[in-house]
């Protein structure tokens, strides 16, 4: 399938979405939202992808909401500002990826990154502002060109923290961290934002794609796609649970894993001494 502003490959392990207006530092659109979903939906249903890894095309990772959709929504292009901006609400047609059972919650606009039982990993390689940050705080994990900045930018346009971001972020970096980024708009680069935990990893620019492509590599060597998928699930639907709820849900989890073949294996392989040879993950629907 072609893409208008992204590209998307497979090379197994691994699927490579990437954001593709470099001209504009791959300012978010409604194609793009929609072809975003569509290629992470692909990416969840391929047996030969492990891990999925996005990133941006050019110096940019997203400038955020491309600049001539806020404009009219704004008036300030002399038009009618009474409509929000198109990337406000993807195409119905194209229907979230990811697995419902994970929960409404997790299941938004951008959050939806989330239900995807597959590992996600923003390659930042470049600027991110605006609702880029939602959309690469969404991922499982960031790793950071050293050099790239990052801005909510919100503040300074007269918007508020959108897409889930207040609670992302403050997850992430903590209530004054959250406040301070979100208040000031101030550029963070990213030794900063590793020492804070928003990124993962702080790399030079030209490490950040091969770091993300061999991360999601060794994990296709030495990690069961099952388990990952379930933990994924336990680590975002318990952060609205309580501990005691979650130690009950994981004794039932722990319980079912105890039949799948994943754990024969895992145990198979540790005793002969060898990498494990887990099958890929499919989600039953």
């Amino acid at each position: 399938m072609s893409y208008e502003h992204i590209t998307f490959e497979v090379d197994d392990p691994v699927a490579i979405i990437t954001l593709n207006r470099p001209e504009q530092l791959n300012a978010w659109t409604q194609t793009m939202a929609n072809e975003v979903r569509e290629a992470i939906g692909r990416a969840e249903a391929d047996p030969h992808v492990v891990g999925i890894v996005i990133t941006g095309a050019g110096k940019g990772f997203c400038a955020g909401a491309d600049m001539k959709g806020l404009a009219a929504a704004s008036g300030a292009d002399g038009g009618d500002s009474s409509r929000a901006p198109d990337v406000v609400n993807p195409a119905k047609e194209v229907p979230a990826p990811g697995d419902p059972t994970f929960g409404d919650d997790l299941r938004g606009t951008y959050s939806y990154f989330m239900s995807v039982p597959k590992p996600i990993v923003a390659a930042i390689n470049g600027a991110v502002a605006g609702m880029g940050v939602p959309i690469v705080l969404g991922c499982d994990l960031r790793f950071m060109n050293e050099n790239a900045v990052i801005t909510t930018s919100f503040s300074q346009r007269g918007l508020v923290a959108e897409f889930g971001l207040s609670w992302l972020l403050t997850r992430l970096v903590g209530p004054s961290n959250a406040l301070d980024l979100l208040y000031t708009s101030r550029k963070v680069k990213g030794e900063e934002a590793a020492r804070m935990g928003l990124v993962n990893r702080a790399l030079p620019g030209e490490d950040v794609l091969p770091a993300a492509i061999d991360y999601v590599r060794d994990l296709a060597i030495g990690s069961s796609p099952a388990s990952m998928a379930a933990m994924k699930r336990q680590v975002y639907r318990d952060l609205n649970q309580t501990l005691g709820e979650a130690q009950s849900e994981a004794l039932e989890l722990m319980k079912a894993s105890f039949t799948r073949p994943d754990f024969s294996e895992g145990v198979k392989s540790f005793l002969e001494r060898r990498p494990p040879d887990f099958p890929r993950y499919a989600r039953a629907d």
